[in-house]
């Protein structure tokens, strides 16, 4: 783990860091293939910028709206750059909310937009791997593989690695000429496919898993429901050549 770089007198939080790198990386690879499916770049950026925006003002209001009291206590809070004060889901669906705002109010077509965001998503999904292994979060169960890694008192599954590694190969797998692709959509439905697939693994090792009921893990139960969502999409976008316009 290497959580902080200190600077002086100023502490660098390394995971927010490799958050911020991947965020700029991908763009640069959405942007590319933004101007390949002939879509305006400018439109597309700003769409990353605001769902961006959205995403991380909705993350730390829905977990302050979590922990009212604490932040009731110190107001202050609500601007602290952890990240380990923000709301996954929250964030997601805030930010995914914006952006579909936004672009309808643009009228962007909506599966070549999904299509040029692919790349720079799946490319993002890395650097949350690599913030991960820097932080400690998202660390696995306690396990005696020869590659298990020492991780909060005990040796555990290196399921920051293996995150990395799955993003990796998904990164590679959903760029344009690998996976075919013959309609608009299907190659970010090929994306969420992966990385839900990859997500089921993943928790299969980790120490952290939220567990619902009598014990089923929740990032796999939403993990197969949303795999099974884009296998309809797949099926249903490959047949049909919608009129993108009307989407919106």
């Amino acid at each position: 783990m290497f959580p902080y770089l200190r600077l002086g007198p100023f502490l660098l939080q390394m995971p927010l860091l490799m958050l911020f790198i991947g965020f700029w990386i991908g763009s640069t690879f959405t942007e590319r293939e933004a101007a390949r499916l002939g879509l305006n770049k400018e439109k597309i950026n700003n769409l990353i910028g605001y769902g961006l925006l959205g995403g991380i003002l909705g993350a730390r209001l829905v977990y302050a709206a979590q922990y009212a009291s604490v932040y009731v206590a110190n107001p202050l809070g609500l601007f602290s750059l952890s990240t380990s004060t923000l709301s996954p889901i929250g964030g997601f669906l805030i930010g995914m909310s914006t952006a579909l705002i936004y672009g309808y109010r643009q009228k962007l077509p909506f599966r070549r937009s999904l299509d040029a965001l692919t790349p720079g998503l799946a490319f993002f999904m890395i650097s949350i791997g690599v913030s991960h292994l820097l932080s400690g979060n998202a660390y696995g169960s306690p396990s005696r593989v020869p590659w298990a890694m020492y991780v909060w008192s005990d040796y555990r599954h290196p399921t920051q690695l293996y995150e990395i590694f799955l993003a990796l190969a998904i990164f590679t797998l959903v760029l344009p000429k690998v996976l075919p692709a013959h309609a608009p959509g299907i190659r970010f439905a090929q994306f969420v496919s992966l990385s839900a697939l990859a997500r089921v693994f993943l928790e299969a090792f980790r120490g952290d898993s939220v567990l619902w009921l009598d014990g089923y893990r929740a990032a796999q139960v939403m993990g197969l429901l949303v795999l099974i969502i884009c296998i309809v999409l797949l099926r249903q976008w490959e047949r049909i050549e919608p009129n993108e316009a009307s989407i919106w």
